[in-house]
Order: structure tokens, then sequence, then C-alpha cells
């Protein structure tokens, strides 16, 4: 996988960005919910203490029998065809209908009604399914006929005697206008009490218009049909239920203590609503049709945030309402609750004296505004950043990838198909990871190319060795064939002999690096001086050697060490005589042992010649040899056998160019770490 692609999969893990932003937001709309229902329980409070002293001495009903009167928002004429009553364009379902029996089977004779006030008058919409209207026969009227009676008892007070009760006779012997009859003695007519009586093909409807009765009042009415005891059931005259209606003064002195976006309900224990007021959200903006496009897209983007937002939230309770009754049942412990409509509340529920309660909602809405407003401007500046910094890491990648192909090029340049070193890797400007890279390359190229200088001459130095003693065994053998004398044939097999030994000579230098080795398997390591072995080493050294002055620097106490004393003398020897190679006739060749606290560092300096300050190749390396125009198996192995006796005892080995007692030289040292006898290892 390319440097680009795993950059551009590394900066999707940025979509966490917007992913955590959800999470705020999320968490930012659960505080504000939290926030909203403490203020909304508080305001709820202050407003059912409010209501309940409105309502002090007011009987609270809690019967679920009793006739609901709507406020009439708009103007009812009792004509019969009920278009003009609240909630006519609905449909059934969502209309205040009432019945005092549950819907019947499909076809079935069933009675329902509405009521309405707007003040003044009270207006009643009665409506029969599936029976035939039965007219009154006036000229025959023992006949069968449909007879709607009406009962009102007005309330008592302590300020004077019981009222009796009014009742009428409603009967028409033709669809249309109606007058109420006065159920006294004279039987006379109540044209206080008219309406209109239609027939509907399957069905009548019945619409009344009453003056309005004095709040507390009991209103009821039965029907009864073709002249029969049995009457259809309607809300009863024995005793006539209570007439409920919605309180304006109590819906306005509520609605003053409402904020934006919340609505109050007040219930009676039946659940019977007596006020109800809902107080618009602000700030709704003007109208979808004088929106721009770009306004367009913007509210539409909000729409699917909040949606967005909605979807994590906990789910709503379906609140059991009808236009005219709210049953509750308790709150969820969210407190969100879903009206008919598919609006989402939050809601309080207060008790009051007498059993009734107050319901105050707050519109998610406006919550939902902020939130989803909050996670847009997370989300957009979270795109933005993610779009930067994918750019900018693109970019990084196309640079690096550019450094990375240039370097290639330069590389393959330098080498050729037959692994020949053609031209110098040059040095890297920049100081970062890809410019070491760059510069150890340059190292590199620069090694192997002094390698291959060595390996060529190292090829024609060990040719040259091989060719003079080849040539004497061969020129001695081809005389040994053409002479007699026994003489001559001596000497020629003595020449032969020795460059036979020559030969294995130049060979054992060539292997003694492998057999050393192979011989570190096998070794045992054991406790001894080491400054007693490197004295008698050097004190050897100056009885085979009168060309050269060998002195020594011994340490006054001893220098115990765990290896193999025979590999310390060896690596001693390759360094001394790698200096006798260097030194010219009379020079000085110091020999020093020096004991620290945690190691011995034996130094063998020697006067003469120093080291290449570049040189390029590894000189502790195999087939290494600086010696220039030297022959006589000097093949490069000394200083590598040096290195891996001193690798054997657990240190390592240095060179360097220094100066001693103002002569210059170089100056080998081996650093072998401490053995402590008492603990059986080294440091």
């Amino acid at each position: 996988m390319s440097l680009k692609r795993q950059l551009f999969l590394a900066s999707l893990l940025m979509l966490l960005i917007p992913w955590a932003g959800l999470k705020f937001v999320l968490e930012l709309d659960d505080a504000l919910r939290q926030q909203a229902l403490q203020q909304l329980q508080e305001r709820g409070q202050r407003m059912a203490n409010l209501a309940g002293d409105l309502l002090l001495g007011q009987p609270a009903i809690t019967t679920p029998n009793a006739l609901y009167a709507s406020p009439a928002e708009t103007p009812i004429k009792p004509d019969g065809h009920a278009d003009d009553w609240p909630g006519y364009d609905e449909p059934d379902h969502l209309q205040p209908w009432q019945s005092a029996e549950p819907l019947p089977l499909p076809g079935a004779p069933h009675l329902r009604w509405q009521a309405a006030s707007d003040g003044r008058h009270l207006f009643l919409l009665v409506q029969m399914q599936n029976q035939a209207m039965q007219p009154f026969q006036q000229n025959r009227p023992d006949q069968p006929h449909d007879r709607f009676e009406l009962v009102l008892q007005p309330p008592v007070t302590n300020l004077q005697q019981p009222v009796p009760r009014q009742r009428w006779t409603l009967r028409t012997s033709a669809p249309g206008s109606v007058n109420a009859i006065r159920e006294d003695r004279q039987q006379t007519p109540d044209y206080r009490v008219q309406g209109a009586w239609r027939d509907r093909g399957s069905g009548w409807q019945l619409e009344l218009q009453m003056p309005q009765p004095a709040r507390g009042s009991l209103l009821g009415f039965q029907l009864t049909q073709g002249g029969q005891d049995a009457s259809v059931p309607g809300t009863g005259i024995e005793p006539p239920p209570p007439l409920v209606q919605r309180i304006p003064e109590l819906e306005r002195a509520l609605a003053d203590q409402l904020g934006d976006g919340q609505q109050v309900t007040l219930v009676e224990p039946a659940g019977w609503v007596i006020a109800h007021h809902r107080h618009p959200a602000t700030g709704q903006g003007p109208d979808f049709d004088d929106l721009s496009p770009v306004q367009v897209l913007e509210k539409i983007t909000l729409n699917a945030l909040r949606a967005l937002i909605r979807l994590y939230q906990p789910e709503p309770t379906p609140l059991g309402e009808a236009t005219h009754r709210l049953i509750t049942g308790g709150l969820p412990d969210n407190h969100l609750v879903r009206r008919n409509d598919s609006s989402v509340w939050l809601a309080t529920e207060h008790d009051l004296f007498g059993g009734r309660s107050l319901v105050l909602e707050q519109s998610l809405d406006q919550l939902l505004t902020v939130s989803g407003s909050a996670l847009g401007s997370v989300l957009a500046r979270s795109l933005l950043i993610i779009l930067a910094l994918t750019l900018v890491l693109l970019g990084y990648a196309s640079w690096l990838s550019w450094r990375i192909a240039r370097l290639q090029r330069l590389v393959s340049a330098s080498v050729d198909e037959d692994g020949r070193i053609l031209s110098q890797v040059p040095g890297a400007r920049t100081q970062d990871e890809l410019g070491q890279l760059q510069q150890h390359f340059s190292q590199m190229v620069e090694r192997l190319q002094s390698y291959n200088h060595y390996l060529e001459s190292f090829s024609r130095r060990l040719s040259h060795e091989l060719k003079t003693p080849v040539a004497v065994v061969r020129s001695s053998l081809e005389n040994l064939a053409h002479n007699s004398s026994e003489q001559e044939r001596q000497q020629y097999l003595e020449r032969a002999a020795g460059a036979t030994e020559r030969l294995r000579r130049i060979l054992n230098s060539m292997s003694e690096a492998a057999r050393l080795e192979q011989s570190f398997d096998q070794a045992d390591k054991e406790p001894f001086d080491l400054s007693e072995v490197v004295a008698q080493a050097t004190a050897a050294y100056q009885q085979l050697d009168a060309d050269h002055q060998i002195r020594y620097q011994i340490p006054e106490a001893e220098c115990p060490l765990m290896g193999s004393p025979e590999m310390l003398v060896q690596m001693l020897d390759k360094l001394v005589d790698n200096a006798r190679d260097f030194t010219p006739e009379g020079g000085a060749i110091e020999v020093s042992l020096q004991r620290h606290s945690d190691h011995y560092q034996l130094c063998v300096f020697n006067e003469g010649s120093q080291l290449p300050e570049h040189a390029g190749v590894d000189i502790f390396g195999a087939f290494v040899s600086q010696r220039q125009g030297q022959s006589e198996g000097h093949l490069g192995q000394g200083l590598l056998i040096v290195r891996l006796i001193a690798d054997y005892h657990g240190g390592y080995v240095e060179a360097r160019n220094t100066r001693e007692g103002g002569i210059d030289g170089v100056s080998f040292r081996v650093i072998i770490p401490v053995y402590r006898p008492e603990t059986g290892s080294t440091l």
C-alpha cells in the first residue's frame, strides 16, 4: 500500500471528530432538557398555586358522564348543517364527539353529540347515525315519532332557594327549523331554545341554540324513538350530568404565566379539560414561500439534524387525549409525551385540591433547534477541519513520496547491474528521518566503494602472493624432471618445499578467522590474571624483536578475568605484529594495561604512520588492510581476529590517531569488562 493511501486511511480516523461532536451535542441536549424540566416544574408549581386560588370553592367534577362544551372560535348558526362547528373539516376522530356507549358495529344505530359555547349561547349538535327520522304527525299525534327531551338544572347557591329544573321537548313534522316546547302546564313554545332538524339520508342531525347556562349547571338530554318507552342513551336526565366548560378567566390568568413554546392544561378529576392555552414559539421566521433557495437548504439541513438528535432521544409516551378530555395516567420518567398531532413535549404534572391536576408542557422544537444548530456548527467545522487536514496530509504524502522516489533514483544511479559503484549519493540538506536515511545511504555507498576497491586490490594481491610460489613449484618440478644429479634434484625439492610452505601460510591466514569463530563454541573460559598474561607476552616480544623499542606499563594490582588466556595472547600477537609493520626501525611500541572501576583497558601504541581520516572501510572487517605494496601474507585478517576475540570476552576494540610524549602514532584500545570473583560475573 502506498504512503498516500496509508495517510488517507489514517485521515479517515478524523471522522471521530464529528462522532465526538454528536456525542457532545447529545449530552448538551440532555442537559438542556434537564434544565428545561427543572424550570418547567418550578413554573408549573406557581401556576398550580394560582389555579388553586381561582378555583377555590368550586366543586370538582368526578363523573365521566358529563356534557362538555368546547369554546366556539367562530360564530355558529343553528341551521342544521354543522359546517361552522369547530373541527368540522377534521376527521371524525379529531372532532369533539361524545357518546354514551362505545362505537357500535358497522351499520348499527348510534347517537353522538357535540356542545359549544360562545359565552352568550350554548350550542348543541346531536347526530343519529344509521337510523331514519320518524316525524311527528299533527293530525295523528298518537302515531310513533322521535321526541328529543332536554333538562337544565341551574346551580344552587347559599343566597337563593333551589331553582326548579327546566325541561324542553323538541319534535318536528318535517326537516327544517324547530322550536322547543317548555314542559309546563301551558306547553308553551320557548323561542330561546331553537334550531334545525335535518335529514342526512342514513340518519338525521339536530342543531340547537339556547341561552348560556350558569357555571355549575346540570344539563342532560335523551331521545325517545317511535313513542316507545325505551330511550336511546344520551347524557341522561335523571339526574342530568354536569355541564363542563373551559373557564376563560382561568385561561387568561394562566396564559400570563406561560413562556414561549409552552402550553398548559387544567383538568378535572374525571379528565375534563377546564382550561387550556398554548403560547406559540417566537422566532418562527418567514413563510416557506418567502424563503430563498439558500434558506430552504438551511431549513432542510436543520430539520435533518433535529431528526438525527430526536432519533437518539428517549422514546416519548403517547398521551391519552381527546379534544375535551386528557388522561395522563402518570407521566413517564423521562417526562416526554407525544400528542395526537405527533408533536413531542416535555411535560410536568402538578396536583391541585379536589383531585384536579395541571399539566404544563414545553415544546421540544426550541431545544431541538438549539441542539441542531450546535450539531450543525460542530459538523460544519469538523468537516472543514477534516478537509483541510486531509489536503495537508495528502500534500505531505506527495512530498514524502517525491523525496523517497528521488532517493531511490539516486541510489539506483550510483550502482550498475554488475554491482560496481558509479557515483556517490549526495548528502541531504534536511535533518529529518529521510535526510538521515539519505546520509546513511551516502555513507554506505562510500564504504561500499572503498570495499570494492579493497576487493579489487585483494584479488590482485592474492594473485601476486600465489603467483610466485606456484611458479617456483612448477619450475622446480620441471627442472627436477630434466636433471639426474642428486645434488641439483635436492635443491629443486627444497625450493618446491619452501614454495609449498609459503602457500600453506597464505591459505592458513585466509582460514584463520573462520577457525577462530568455530573454536569459540568449544572453548572453556577460566579465571586468570590478565596483567600476568600480558606481562609475559610483552617480555617475549622484547626478546624476539631487537629492531623496535617495546615497553610495557603494568598495573600494581591484579586484574582477574574470566576467559581464554591463549586467545588473549593471540589477540595481543596480532596487535603487536600490526604495530611492527607500521613502526619504523628503532621506533617505540608501548603496551599498557589500565584497570578502571568497571573495565580493563589494554592499549597498544606504535610510533609511525597514522590512519587515514576517512578510510571509508572498517579496518576490523574481513580482508581489510591498509598496507600498500607490502606482501608476505598480509591479507587483512589480523584485526578481524582482534575484534572477534574482544567480542568473545564481552568487550570491543577501537583505533584512533593519537600523540603520546610528543610522538605521533596510532593507538589500538581493547575494552574488556571487569570480572568479579565474588559474584562470578562481569560488569
